[in-house]
């Protein structure tokens, strides 16, 4: 595997999120509003559901706690006045996934925003530390570390040699993920790596197959998420590129948080 194996992070240190910023726990009941799909998973799964008075439209599981929760619409596109009205005292965001100018104008009234950034799959022990020491779930952060330590120790590399893939998360344009993306590191894990156009600086850029197709390509990958790619998208890429072609749970390789460790195992049968 690419990444050693992590630890887990003692509770008594400072609660410090992806930007520095460091965070005190709660002293009373907090009204959480998340902006992340993935964590607010992990903030129900900490036994928090009941803290949550707002989440995104994307924001889906566990679906029957998330059903009671009010909507304040997309991960970038929010109804900033909605929010005002939920009175939050928290506000998670995600440094990928939230635009700045958003969050600016959110924390004009919000007393606390917490920012994440998960950028390969050990960050999910300091991040089940983070939110389970701010919100008083330091227990079930803990159990969550071990449940992931477990799973991280039991995943081995693919039994066959290093392969390249290309993965695809949108099509018209075409768009894959930079091997600086939790996506890549997750998929390094098992001796997969991503291909990606070799003079762009973006995280997540737009490509040609025309390019692509000129390095030695192993496979390609197509994530159910964002795009939802099919197995009929499956069928007419294969086609037309001669390359095998899979469809892939994009929840399993690009949710950080609770959803890491179902990752862990999901990749273990992708090694298989």
């Amino acid at each position: 595997m690419q990444e050693p194996a992590a630890k887990v992070i003692s509770p008594s240190i400072a609660w410090t999120d992806a930007i520095g910023t460091v965070h005190a726990p709660i002293t009373a009941p907090a009204r959480i509003v998340s902006l992340v799909p993935s964590i607010t998973e992990l903030i129900c799964e900490l036994g928090l559901g009941h803290s949550l008075v707002g989440r995104t439209g994307f924001c889906i599981h566990p679906r029957q706690t998330v059903q009671a929760i009010p909507k304040i619409g997309g991960t970038k596109d929010v109804n900033i006045e909605k929010i005002r009205k939920l009175a939050p005292t928290h506000l998670i965001v995600n440094i990928d996934e939230n635009e700045k100018p958003t969050v600016e104008a959110l924390a004009q009234f919000i007393p606390h925003v917490i920012v994440t950034h998960p950028l390969v799959p050990s960050d999910n022990l300091a991040l089940y530390q983070l939110l389970g020491g701010i919100f008083a779930a330091q227990e079930k952060a803990l159990e969550l570390c071990a449940r992931f330590e477990t799973a991280y120790a039991a995943l081995a590399p693919s039994s066959g040699s290093q392969q390249q893939v290309v993965y695809c998360i949108w099509q018209d344009p075409w768009m894959t993920v930079s091997r600086d993306t939790y996506i890549a590191a997750m998929l390094a894990l098992i001796g997969w790596q991503t291909w990606s156009p070799p003079n762009s600086i973006l995280r997540y850029p737009g490509f040609q197959w025309s390019s692509a197709m000129q390095h030695p390509i192993d496979r390609v990958l197509l994530s159910t998420e964002p795009y939802r790619f099919t197995e009929a998208h499956v069928d007419a890429l294969e086609k037309q590129l001669g390359l095998p072609v899979q469809l892939v749970d994009g929840e399993m390789l690009s949710w950080y948080g609770s959803r890491a460790i179902a990752g862990l195992q999901y990749l273990q049968q992708l090694a298989k």
